[in-house]
This record gives C-alpha cells, structure tokens and sequence, in this order.
C-alpha cells in the first residue's frame, strides 16, 4: 500500500504544481464513464435527499478521517432534527475512500452517478482531493472539503471550510520567526501538501529572513523514522515544521524522543495533529509541542461549549473535538444556509447564493467568500498540555481573508 501511495503521492505533487493533468487522468480511469456520469443529475423527487460522505474509514487516514466522518453525521442529525433542508430530510451516503486516491475518484463517481447526492463531504488528504476534483468538475456536483491545506487552486465545484496557506502556513512561520525560531528542518509526508507547502515554506523563509536547513518525506503510513530523526537532531534546526499525515506522526514522536529530542530542547510545530491525533499518538510524546490550526477543543465560546456537549453526547464523554472535524461540522450548516438562500438545490443557484453566507461556529463567526470558495477563518497556534488538550497561545485576533493563491503576498509572486 506505501508504495503506491508514495507513486500516486509523487503524482499528485507534480499536478499540483501544474496543470494537474496526471490526477485529472487518474480520476477519470477510477470514475467510471464519463460520457454516463456527465448526465447524473441529484434526486430531490421525494421527502429525502441524499448527501454525500467521502471519508477514509480504514487505511493509515483512518486515524484521523473517522472522526471527521462522525462530525459530519452529527451535523446531518441537527439539521434533520430541526426540519431539514427546504422541507426534506437528509439521508447521508458514506463511501470509504480507504486512503487510496484512485479509490476516492471511484466512491465520488458512485455518490453522484449510483446514489444521486446534492452534495459531498469529504476527502482529508490533498491528493485524495485531487484525485476526486476532475470528477466533481466534469459532474457539475459539489464537494466541501473540511481540511486544511497548501492552497494554490480553486474549483467551481468546491467549497473550501478548511484553512487556506495564508490562514495557517503563514501565520505559523510568522509566530516562529517572532518567536526567533528562524531554522527550520522540513519533515512531511511524501504527497501533494508537504511538497507544495514546503516549497511555500522555503519562498517565505528566503523572503523573511529564516533559514531551512534540511527537507525530508517519509511514505504515507512509514513507521521508520530513525533515519530522519538522527538528521533533524544533527542539523542545528531551531524548530521542526511537521506536515506528516496520519499514523506516521505516532511512529515519528516516538521516535523524536526516543532520541531525547524535546519541545523544549527543539520544538515541533505541526499542521495536521490535532486533539484526536493527540490522543493516539500520546501525550507523553507531545506535551508543549506546537500546532497551527483555527480550532481547538478549548477555544471559547457558547457554540463551541454546545458543539462539544453534542459530540460528546453522540460518541462518548472522552471523545475530544477537533479542527478538520469542526470544519467538516460547519460545512454542513454553511451548505444548508446556501440552499436555503438560494431557495433550491441546484449547484448553480446555492455556488451564486454563496458569498457572505454566516455562520456562528464553534470556532468564531465564518463567513463564505463566494469569489474563492472559502471561508473567512482566524488563525490560531497551540501548544499541547499534558491533559492531552491544546492550549491557545497566540490568535490573529480576528478571521482572515482567503488568499489561496497568496495575490497579497510580495515574496509568493514566483509561486
């Protein structure tokens, strides 16, 4: 399995820096054919409609995807719960993409075309989004992606709830370099994201002032890590920029300080662990380390105190809340409060409906900007506590502007 996900990994970092013509090729063989699925058109004849999830439920993103697909169920519940969608309930249709990119083109043909969805929610991993893009494009159907990632795209047919580079990538080098943390030793997984984020990471460091003494990509679900460890360890690195995905981070951390590498002595700032992958992987192994994201379980405020209490509720009283999963939450009631601006399901109608649509999340007050897709999102970074949690120690005092392809950034001109 590593392997292939390090070639289709390989490919979607070079369609990501291009034209994407290699995953546009992949989604089309894995989706089935298209000339069929162009005509697919939603079912909204009855009293339901369905929706979409696209989660990886098994393989090495399960650790961190089923969460979020339990956060998209519970949305499904309030909103059915408090009448549905312009009258009709939601039925959710979960497909596991099972963290194989072809797979996940192959689940999203068979959500538009067997199940007749209004719209999907789903995907964790860039490249699984990559894979699945032509297959919305082509379909004319929407996808809401709930993560975090390196930015640099735009389709008509998703919607963003996660952050994008300048809402996490930028302010975190921005807390470092004021932290005087300006070395930075590069680790990640060998896809799509890291690869795009790091070559944003080494633009920003030239322009800035910071230095990036070493780059290293494991395969998506490696637990051999002793190698690069020893050469993070060697290289003289103020502070480690993490973009590993899924369990390779439990494989990662322990090995970090097997080798009696610390927060303290050489601190870790990661963009894909979370309160969940903080569970998994341990405390003992994270304490005091740093996380960029735009939620935590802790931030403040009586909707994040309900989201929560909800959660909880439907899946255990030790189950902590997450950012992707709070994003996938309030991809759902964005998407509910655009149909019902639009008054219809049809894609075209809710994508013109879009623009400054609001929501009081949990994580503060969002709002869609229909130019990009995105959303308006306040940066946060955290620090890991030994009671597992993540404790906010610097906010962008308020939500930023989407910027996916960084036009508001002089040193990102060449990107």
């Amino acid at each position: 399995m590593s392997g292939l996900i390090t070639r289709r990994g390989l490919l979607a970092g070079i369609s990501a820096l291009g034209a994407g013509a290699a995953l546009s090729a992949c989604g089309a063989k894995t989706g089935g054919d298209t000339s069929k699925a162009a005509g697919a058109k939603a079912d909204t004849s009855g009293d339901t409609v369905r929706v979409g999830l696209l989660n990886s439920l098994s393989g090495t993103m399960a650790i961190s995807e089923v969460t979020v697909h339990n956060a998209l169920l519970l949305a499904v519940k309030e909103i059915n719960a408090a009448g549905g969608v312009l009258g009709k309930q939601l039925k959710p249709v979960s497909q596991d993409g099972a963290s194989d990119w072809p797979t996940f083109a192959e689940k999203a043909q068979a959500l538009i075309t067997d199940s007749k969805v209004v719209a999907t929610f789903g995907c964790w991993t860039s490249a699984s989004r990559k894979a699945v893009k032509p297959v919305f494009e082509r379909n004319k159907s929407l996808l809401f992606y709930p993560v975090q990632y390196e930015g640099l795209e735009q389709s008509p047919y998703i919607f963003y709830s996660g952050a994008t580079t300048n809402q996490q990538i930028v302010p975190a080098l921005d807390y470092l370099k004021k932290q005087g943390l300006t070395k930075l030793y590069l680790v990640g997984s060998d896809y799509v994201f890291p690869r795009t984020a790091n070559k944003i990471i080494k633009t920003y460091a030239k322009a800035n002032g910071m230095e990036v003494l070493g780059e290293d990509y494991a395969p998506l679900g490696s637990t051999e890590f002793a190698t690069i460890v020893n050469k993070v360890r060697s290289a003289g690195a103020d502070a480690v920029f993490n973009t590993l995905n899924g369990d390779s981070n439990v494989a990662f951390f322990k090995e970090y300080k097997s080798a009696g590498l610390t927060a303290k002595k050489l601190p870790v700032l990661s963009v894909s662990i979370a309160e969940e992958e903080v569970k998994s992987i341990g405390t003992q192994y994270l304490e005091g380390q740093l996380t960029a994201w735009n939620y935590y379980q802790t931030t403040p405020g009586a909707a994040n105190e309900k989201f929560v209490a909800a959660y909880r509720a439907a899946y255990g009283k030790d189950k902590p809340t997450s950012d992707p999963m709070e994003a996938a939450y309030i991809s759902v009631h964005l998407w509910k409060a655009m149909v019902e601006k639009a008054g219809s399901f049809d894609v075209e109608k809710v994508k013109a409906a879009s623009d400054g649509i609001t929501f009081d999340a949990p994580e503060g007050k969002v709002t869609v900007d229909g130019a990009t897709q995105h959303v308006h999102k306040t940066a946060r970074i955290g620090k890991v506590t030994a009671n597992g949690l993540i404790e906010e120690v610097w906010n962008s005092g308020g939500p930023i502007k989407p910027d996916p392809y960084l036009k508001g950034y002089d040193w990102a001109a060449d990107l």
